[in-house]
């Protein structure tokens, strides 16, 4: 299956964006001072370990999903300067 070149950006960008959005949401986390993520003691809570699975989960689909547009740009590249007949010429069927 071939993608539509805005289609392929737009995965990769999706990709990259979820990455983007999840490293910023997982450092807030990080430093969370207000006691949703870390009690008292400063151990993890629930609400830590939900959302460090969705940000994992997150991460693994925003990698797949650019990959699949990163691949479909490179489909749709050109496989080489010749004219794509094969034998050099440049000149085309």
């Amino acid at each position: 299956m071939k993608l539509s070149r805005p289609v392929a950006w737009f995965l990769l960008a999706f990709g990259v964006w979820s990455w983007i959005i999840w490293i910023t949401f997982i450092r807030n986390l990080w430093q969370d001072a207000s006691g949703l993520a870390f009690d008292d003691a400063g151990d993890p809570t629930g609400y830590f370990w939900v959302h460090l699975l969705l940000a994992i989960t997150s991460f693994l689909l925003g990698t797949a999903v650019g990959l699949v547009g990163l691949r479909g740009l490179r489909a749709l590249r050109p496989e080489s300067g010749d004219g794509g007949d094969g034998d050099g010429s440049g000149a085309g069927r």
